[in-house]
């Protein structure tokens, strides 16, 4: 729809400035210098415009993990490989690297658009124009749920945003906290030992900034 060309065409805008093929350490430095001061902005905004409870909870985010989560187990940081067949047509042994072998590095910027997903977005939007549909997004190893997007926003917010960063972002509010944890770094994980991507706030507060392949999984049944 018109929505979904006008996200591409930030997309566009984005990648001519360079911004989205930014390696993720880069931003990573540059989120470290002004982690503190977004954080504080964040903070203040809320303080205003949220109740008092409200604004504990909101304090209690991201729900912070141990280093322990990451320990070394069968398979990596995971419990076994990943799934043998992933959504989307991501790559297997790209997923099964980044998830499992990997704390520091990413999929390249902008990967998540060279696949099946804004295409397969793309149509249940055509198929249904007056409701934004969601998507759960599963942990790539075990099937657990990890985030829901979009909430509390558009699909074009939240594609505007992901084009712009390089790689899906997800709000606090996208977050399946009972499974995702962030450690003392930064590093977004699953309970599991997925390694998921970063925590890298600005002035609207926390935003994942997570690899496809880590949560391309289909939901194992119960």
């Amino acid at each position: 729809g018109a929505g979904l060309a006008a996200a591409a065409s930030v997309a566009a805008a984005a990648a001519s400035r360079g911004r989205a093929a930014a390696p993720r350490g880069a931003l990573l430095a540059r989120a470290a210098g002004r982690r503190g001061a977004a954080l504080g902005a964040a903070a203040a905004a809320a303080a205003v415009a949220m109740p008092r409870g409200a604004q504990a909870e909101a304090q209690n985010l991201p729900v912070v993990g141990g280093e322990d989560i990451m320990r070394q187990k069968a398979h990596g940081t995971s419990p076994h490989e990943v799934q043998q067949e992933l959504r989307w047509g991501v790559s297997r042994k790209e997923a099964d690297r980044i998830c499992s072998f990997n704390r520091d590095f990413a999929e390249f910027a902008g990967y998540w658009r060279t696949t099946n997903f804004i295409p397969e977005l793309r149509t249940q939007k055509e198929q249904n124009p007056e409701v934004e549909p969601e998507t759960t997004f599963y942990d790539s190893v075990t099937g657990k749920p990890l985030f829901v997007a979009p909430r509390g926003r558009t699909v074009k917010a939240f594609l505007e945003e992901s084009f712009t960063h390089g790689w899906p972002s997800f709000r606090d509010n996208e977050v399946i906290w009972e499974n995702v944890r962030c450690l003392r770094d930064g590093e977004c994980v699953s309970v599991d030992g997925t390694h998921l991507g970063h925590n890298i706030p600005d002035g609207s507060g926390n935003r994942y900034c997570i690899n496809l392949v880590s949560v391309a999984g289909k939901p194992v049944e119960a």
